[in-house]
């Protein structure tokens, strides 16, 4: 790498679409920018760089741990906070219930 630091980004990975509640949505993740654009290797056609820093992923319990690390190995950062989830509570009852907008669907 060049003497110029890659940007890392601090953030929580999101839910993936499997995930109905909060489950391993804890923790923080401290990844690297990308540091130079892709090229296609010739002779096998895939896609890839000279940047090994884009491969690393680094976990944290707490925000704060990852941003000690950071500062603590030069490393220049931005964080992302993570949007609010918002989590509707149903009830059986409401299935039915008189008036009620949604349409019948079993």
């Amino acid at each position: 790498m060049s003497g110029r630091t890659q940007l890392a980004r601090i953030f929580v990975l999101p839910r993936s679409a499997m995930q109905s509640g909060r489950g391993r949505s804890q923790g923080w993740t401290l990844a690297f920018e990308p540091g130079e654009r892709q090229r296609l290797d010739p002779l096998m056609g895939w896609a890839g760089s000279g940047d090994t820093n884009s491969q690393v992923t680094l976990n944290f319990e707490t925000k704060e741990d990852a941003i000690a690390y950071a500062e603590a190995n030069g490393i220049p950062y931005e964080v992302e906070e993570p949007k609010p989830v918002r989590i509707k509570a149903k009830v059986y009852a409401d299935n039915f219930r008189y008036g009620r907008a949604e349409n019948w669907t079993h």
